[in-house]
């Protein structure tokens, strides 16, 4: 594709990506969900950062619209373009999340725990760790699922943090919210909301500063 074909589908891209955005600040998510699919159809395939973040949007809309498999496809898509891939904070914690609406604790677990290693390492002061601790709502994750998984189990009993009889107990203690359901852009991430994931102008690959 010549170069000036490229400027201009990226630009028609951009323009409809921040439509998006303004349809998701005013909470259309279903509008805003439409609005990245079709940012998606105007993106070009080798523009691969652009469309990390449009599938990592759209992952975020499919979560508040209750569609965790949807969220899970998007959100999987993005992290199959990331480079390095599968090495994309915003998307492993909304597939995480997704997993966990499906009940799917270990699979939820193992993108908590990649996402805080992901936070742990990024220079973006959204995503990177305050004072090198952990997130709330990522630790509270965290603790659901390996409750739920009953990773550990056996070495809690051995050092007599949990009775082997009935249930088992509570290894990891009270839980102070079952719901997580928050999103990272609503909850403790911050600003991680959807128009400022990544990227603020969209460059041609050629040009652009990872």
């Amino acid at each position: 594709m010549p170069k000036e074909d490229l400027h201009i589908k990226q630009a028609a891209a951009l323009v409809v990506k921040l439509e998006g955005n303004s349809l998701f600040s005013s909470g259309n998510i279903s509008g805003a969900a439409s609005k990245y699919s079709e940012a998606l159809a105007l993106c070009p395939m080798r523009s691969k950062k652009e469309r990390v973040v449009l599938y990592s949007n759209r992952a975020q809309c499919y979560l508040l619209l209750q569609q965790p498999l949807a969220a899970i496809s998007d959100a999987t898509r993005a992290l199959c373009l990331h480079r390095p891939v599968n090495r994309h904070a915003k998307s492993l914690w909304r597939r995480a999340q997704a997993y966990d609406m499906l009940g799917l604790a270990k699979e939820s677990l193992l993108d908590a725990i990649l996402f805080i290693n992901e936070c742990s390492q990024s220079n973006d002061p959204d995503l990177s760790l305050r004072q090198n601790k952990v997130p709330d709502y990522a630790e509270r994750l965290v603790k659901k699922q390996m409750r739920a998984a009953w990773l550990f189990r056996e070495a809690a009993i051995k050092h007599g943090g949990v009775h082997n009889q009935g249930d088992g107990g509570d290894i990891y203690g009270p839980e102070t919210d079952d719901s997580e359901w928050e999103t990272a852009s609503e909850s403790d991430m911050g600003n991680d909301g959807i128009g400022d994931d990544d990227d603020g102008d969209w460059n041609n690959d050629d040009e652009r500063k990872d």
